[in-house]
């Protein structure tokens, strides 16, 4: 079991980067910060952006990975992205994970005056967007013109450090994203369903994991053949709220076949607000944590 945390990008960086060099000091296996213009009622705070914060944690941290959780068309152009990609993977030394989702509504899909798409055409617009973002990554220069995108001898030199490219970690609950993430990704996560019952949300996170085991049997790959994130915090128990609550996520994950759990930097109020002190201590387990 690899064990990930999400740093908000909600501090100046003066701040901010204790937070990333202590996530490596800890002994977690990956790092995220989400990828937004801005997110739910924190837009009204102070938020930064999520390439230039992953440079920067890349250049305090020497191990752990880095990822971007999750990066949508929302505001991400493939080409555009893909030259980011590949300067991200580079400063770290191929260290970069693309956590990539369809985007929902909210605050970056109304902030540049587009229309609000229906969740069909935002799949729609992201099975694209995951064709030309991996066509660009794996090839010198892409021309694309398509219904969302287009790209007009799109270079990618000399490419990323990670060959063919870096991984994707697609986020999917629905049988459309499903078959986009078993078709495109290395990894697949799971915010599993909106719920207010702790112990519905396991159930229904066993079902989303069986329609995920049953998309990859339909394209003919093996169960074993994408590592599986779950993001423990999108239950109705934050995962930092003590040690023990960590330890039955932990363990309940670990129990539905995922090989990677993500939880979040506690706050000092409103979203994963949590004391730091209960960070510290799950840091101390993390070695026992991780191997069961």
């Amino acid at each position: 079991m690899r064990i990930g945390i999400v740093i908000l990008p909600d501090q100046r960086w003066s701040a901010a980067s204790r937070r990333w060099r202590l996530a490596e000091e800890y002994g977690f296996d990956h790092a995220w910060t989400y990828d937004h213009l801005g997110w739910r009622d924190l837009i009204a705070g102070p938020w930064f952006d999520s390439v230039p914060t992953l440079t920067a944690a890349a250049t305090v941290t020497s191990r752990i990975r880095l990822g971007t959780y999750v990066a949508t068309p929302n505001f991400r152009h493939p080409v555009r992205f893909a030259r980011e990609s590949t300067a991200l993977d580079d400063i770290s030394g191929g260290r970069l994970i693309l956590g990539l989702g369809a985007g929902g509504i909210g605050f970056d899909s109304a902030v540049l005056g587009g229309p609000e798409l229906t969740p069909r055409a935002r799949v729609d617009r992201f099975a694209e967007f995951l064709e030309l973002f991996d066509t660009i990554l794996r090839q010198p220069s892409t021309t694309w013109s398509g219904e969302w995108f287009s790209a007009v001898d799109a270079r990618s030199i000399p490419g990323p450090v990670q060959q063919p490219r870096p991984p994707f970690v697609i986020a999917a609950n629905g049988p459309r994203a499903l078959r986009l993430a078993v078709r495109f990704g290395d990894g697949w996560v799971t915010t599993g369903p909106q719920s207010d019952d702790a112990e519905l949300w396991w159930k229904e996170v066993a079902v989303i994991r069986d329609r995920f085991d049953a998309a990859l049997d339909a394209a003919g790959r093996p169960r074993d053949a994408m590592d599986r994130y779950l993001n423990l915090d999108s239950s109705p128990v934050f995962s930092m709220s003590s040690v023990d609550a960590f330890t039955d996520a932990i363990g309940r994950a670990r129990e539905l076949g995922f090989t990677d759990v993500i939880t979040h930097w506690p706050r000092e109020s409103s979203w994963y607000a949590g004391d730091e002190k209960v960070l510290d201590a799950v840091a101390a387990e993390l070695p026992r944590l991780r191997h069961g």
